[in-house]
């Protein structure tokens, strides 16, 4: 995919504010993605925002990844860390627009730095990733789930969290509250039947 002159420039622009904080940067879909390094995660999102040939004022919107089984093993992805972060940057000044990615280290304790006191917009999506997929995200003030309740088991966009789940919930009339229990599904494959066109109705 060729760049156009602006991206080109918004590029340069990256590779001189950035630096070594840089582990890649693509051209995907007409928008450029920055992939910097965890330990500089921070410091690279406050230039970001600051430095004035960037200026990327407004976090839009900031999402989880979970890398696993990805494209069935043919990416090198799949070899690498499996959690990440994915932010989308607008800079209204610059009539400019970035994706800013991040992997996380740690596999077991996925973690990175928290952008909330540079974009205050980042505060629920941040919540939304550590619910549904785990992540921490260090410095964040108020991090606790926002779509799950307070019950709930696990991390639901996790490529192997159960389809069914880990926990019900339920009415006990005799208890008169709501009670968490394992789950009572029974596991189990459906198959769709399959209509041939020369056998339909019986012809």
């Amino acid at each position: 995919m060729t760049t156009t002159p602006t991206l080109d420039t918004l590029k340069a622009s990256l590779e001189a504010a950035l630096g070594e904080q840089i582990q890649s940067i693509k051209n995907e879909l007409g928008e450029l993605t920055v992939t910097v390094k965890a330990a500089g995660y921070e410091a690279a999102a406050k230039t970001l925002r600051d430095h004035p040939e960037l200026a990327f004022e407004q976090l839009v919107d900031l999402c989880g990844l979970d890398y696993s089984d990805y494209g069935n093993g043919a990416s090198p992805v799949a070899e690498g860390p499996r959690f990440g972060v994915v932010s989308h940057l607008l800079s209204i000044s610059k009539n400019q627009r970035l994706r800013l990615k991040v992997l996380c280290p740690d596999d077991e304790l996925p973690l990175v730095a928290s952008v909330t006191p540079i974009w205050n917009s980042a505060n629920w999506f941040e919540r939304e990733a550590f619910d549904l997929y785990g992540i921490i995200f260090e410095g964040h003030e108020d991090l606790r789930r926002i779509l799950t309740d307070y019950g709930f088991i696990g991390h639901p966009m996790r490529k192997d969290f159960p389809t069914s789940g880990n926990v019900e919930m339920r009415y006990d009339a005799d208890a008169k509250r709501v009670i968490y229990q394992p789950v009572t599904i029974e596991p189990r494959e459906i198959t769709p039947r399959v209509i041939r066109e020369d056998n339909y109705g019986g012809l």
